[in-house]
């Protein structure tokens, strides 16, 4: 019992993501940029659905989070570069399977004080089109976990379908860097890594009118 609610220590959080300190540079892991592909448009666009999740790692085993209570928006720009947006979901929302390990792991990451998480889209660095409808790139921005906000860069796959836009990707965040405490147990016989593997998929769909009320001041 008690090894099961180390993992929620664990968790999180966070990510959702979330969304990326420990990651590679990313400019090494893009392709070459091109032109034509710069032009992309990006509407503007509410999130209409979407999961966040992560794998945390103990000594008792691997654990998977999971929210699908995301929210956001993007205000589109004729180039997909300059495209704006955020994405958030409640960190109560989060679900470990396992009744105990959610109870810790919302008391570690202080969720009466940092409610959320959020990352904050400033733009996007566009690389090789994989298909006419798909866009491979890096999501610049900033993710906001337990209070503390860094500065990152995720690579991202982009898919256009209609008039929706699938964004999916994966990325490692650093606990540590979130100040996200609580990670060892009984003594030091249970512990779970600082570092949490974030994957995430959303979908937006294009709206006439830019979702502004989500963005911050």
């Amino acid at each position: 019992m008690k090894a099961a609610r180390t993992a929620p220590t664990v968790a999180l959080i966070a990510a959702v993501g979330l969304l990326i300190g420990a990651a590679p540079p990313l400019a090494s892991r893009l392709p070459s940029p091109v032109s034509s592909v710069e032009k992309w448009p990006a509407p503007n666009a509410v999130l209409q659905a979407g999961t966040l999740s992560f794998t945390g790692h103990s000594t008792v085993g691997d654990f998977v989070g999971t929210t699908t209570a995301v929210s956001g928006g993007v205000s589109g720009n004729a180039e997909l570069a300059n495209a704006r947006g955020w994405v958030e979901a409640p960190i109560t929302t989060v679900s470990t399977g396992n009744r105990l390990r959610d109870r810790d792991l919302r008391s570690t990451m202080d969720v009466e004080k940092f409610p959320t998480m959020r990352f904050e889209l400033i733009g996007v660095t566009v690389g090789s089109p994989a298909a006419s409808d798909t866009v491979i790139g890096g999501l610049r921005g900033a993710l906001t976990i337990h209070g503390e906000t860094r500065n990152v860069a995720i690579l991202a796959t982009l898919i256009a379908a209609g008039d929706t836009i699938d964004v999916s990707g994966a990325f490692p965040v650093d606990l540590a860097d979130y100040k996200v405490d609580g990670l060892t147990r009984l003594f030091g016989t249970l512990r779970v890594r600082r570092t949490i593997d974030v994957r995430f998929h959303v979908r937006f769909q294009a709206t006439p009118h830019a979702p502004t009320p989500g963005f911050s001041q």
